[in-house]
């Protein structure tokens, strides 16, 4: 087995869309060349990580996770060579990178695809899931209940129906089929032998269909991400795998085998919807209660935490009378959301309250896993809902306030999204360049969180114990590896709070703001006062 060192458990990632970032050739689209000139931007950052939306050849019907060729560079982004030239540059800077592998499905584009609909008996036909009716695995849950009625659409060339977990333009591949398995470890090996640090694989638990179940978490779907994680580790050094498992902690963390067998890291969904209710509602119950019903994993092992991403902020895991609660407080406008969540970016989901942006990513970067800040996220960026699908979240990074908000020298008409224009978070006011002249500004708050949890081993590894005041409005928690305890301390409503910790244990100890760069009073055998502002935060090292 190949040495494996635990970068990814202390790391912080950084996700971006190649298409939003930077355009290098002036075609209205980013590119690699273009993120190439940024990168000295992600490294100020303090990030460790950056992780690539999916960038090959695609018809873009779901942005990309739609492939039509897994060994190619979409023409939008570049080249080959020019992919390799970011990487290269990335590494260069001490930044890692992972990209999509996106295992259950292809394009309808794909010539796997078109090979399979040519004939019931072509080569290829058993490379996807055919019936010859739509009524197999009524079990089965649709995942895009806003625009498909069905998890089977009718072939009219071949007059069977097809199975396909996502959009109708995305059929399932069929891994009961050993070619199939075989043909997507060759797509792990032409990437990693380029030279990138791992895959972020896409919609894992839903690889095989068995009838009498609800195709997820199926037996047969971790016996081969285990031969995945075992080919990885024969082959490769130091690569990781990340799962996204939209799935209950419990289920999440049989994606974790034994720590040595399966993935390295998983996403941890529950807890993000849960830290909005918990903001909305001030009371802390929602966090502490996800993080109490979350099981141990194993040493091996990190929790990938996020505020927001890509796709819409999924409430799937909450429960109807929840859902709708969050519907109503955080997305009023039917716009606003989308399938079974909210697609909006994280400044508008809180009324763009510089306090409340704030205190989310405090708790995002001391609550346990490895955080991941999505790009623009950093400078507070707004949305577009007027947009299709998922593409509001995705629009151009605002980096000045020139032209196209320094994105592309193209002309506005040909940008593939519009740059956002509001008076609230338009270019003109929201945009890297105004932040980075301002001491004062998020940007500059944002990497002296970053920096700060990178000057310790306690926010990725420590254990995480509830503090329990009277007051549910505080959500309080320490944070303990080897001889070092870090006490993180919110105040989850709009009004100054003082707040008695029980911290008898650490009597004697000098609490250091490590934010702040201030010694605090001396503990002693009382209940320890903490004041906090409103929506305020505080990081005390108990030394």
């Amino acid at each position: 087995m190949t040495e494996q060192s635990h970068w990814y458990k202390d790391a912080i990632f950084y996700e971006l869309y190649v298409r939003a970032f930077a355009d290098g050739n002036g075609d209205g689209n980013g590119d690699f060349r273009g993120l190439i000139t940024k990168l000295d931007y992600i490294q100020s950052l303090g990030v460790d990580c950056i992780w690539l939306l999916p960038m090959y050849p695609s018809p873009l019907v779901d942005d990309g996770y739609d492939i039509a060729g897994y060994f190619d560079i979409h023409r939008d982004y570049g080249t080959l060579d020019d992919f390799k030239a970011f990487l290269e540059a990335a590494h260069a800077r001490g930044l890692r990178v992972i990209t999509d592998l996106v295992l259950n499905h292809t394009s309808d584009q794909h010539p796997w695809f078109q090979a399979s609909r040519n004939s019931r008996v072509d080569a290829k036909r058993d490379y996807y899931v055919w019936s010859d009716t739509d009524e197999k695995y009524p079990e089965v849950r649709i995942i895009f209940l806003d625009t498909e009625p069905s998890n089977w659409t009718l072939d009219e060339r071949t007059g069977q129906y097809f199975w396909h977990r996502f959009y109708k333009e995305q059929p399932d591949l069929n891994y009961d089929n050993p070619e199939v398995q075989a043909a997507m470890l060759d797509v792990m090996s032409f990437w990693l032998d380029m030279g990138i640090d791992g895959f972020r694989a896409d919609a894992v638990p839903y690889l095989f269909e068995r009838e009498g179940t609800n195709g997820e978490n199926l037996p047969e779907t971790h016996a081969y991400l285990k031969r995945v994680r075992a080919y990885l580790d024969q082959h490769y050094s130091d690569r990781i795998l990340l799962a996204e498992a939209n799935q209950w902690p419990e289920e999440v963390v049989e994606y974790f085998g034994t720590g040595e067998d399966e993935f390295h890291m998983g996403f941890h969904f529950p807890v993000m919807p849960r830290l909005y209710m918990a903001l909305r509602q001030g009371d802390r119950t929602p966090v502490v209660e996800i993080m109490r019903h979350t099981p141990p994993i194993p040493d091996g092992c990190q929790w990938c935490m996020f505020l927001r991403n890509h796709d819409e902020l999924t409430l799937e895991m909450v429960t109807e009378e929840e859902r709708q609660w969050m519907w109503q407080e955080y997305a009023p406008d039917p716009r606003m959301r989308l399938n079974l969540g909210i697609r909006r970016r994280l400044a508008p989901l809180v009324d763009n309250d510089r306090r409340r942006i704030e205190l989310l990513n405090s708790l995002l970067f001391t609550l346990p896993g490895a955080p991941i800040v999505y790009y623009g996220d950093e400078i507070g960026m707004g949305d577009n809902i007027w947009l299709h699908d998922r593409n509001g979240v995705r629009t151009p990074m605002q980096w000045n306030d020139g032209p196209n908000a320094g994105f592309s020298n193209a002309p506005a008409d040909k940008l593939y999204a519009p740059i956002i224009d509001d008076p609230t978070y338009g270019y003109k006011r929201i945009n890297v360049a105004g932040q980075e002249a301002d001491a004062t500004s998020l940007l500059d708050t944002m990497r002296h969180m970053i920096h700060t949890r990178k000057e310790s081993l306690v926010f990725s590894r420590g254990v995480l114990e509830f503090l329990e005041p009277e007051d549910t409005a505080i959500l309080a928690y320490l944070r303990r590896y080897q001889d070092e305890v870090v006490l993180a301390v919110h105040n989850l409503v709009d009004e100054e709070r003082r707040t008695a910790l029980n911290l008898y244990s650490y009597a004697g100890a000098a609490p250091y703001d490590l934010l702040a760069g201030a010694t605090l009073p001396i503990i002693g055998h009382s209940p320890y006062e903490v004041d906090l502002p409103p929506y305020g935060y505080r990081w005390l090292k108990l030394a």
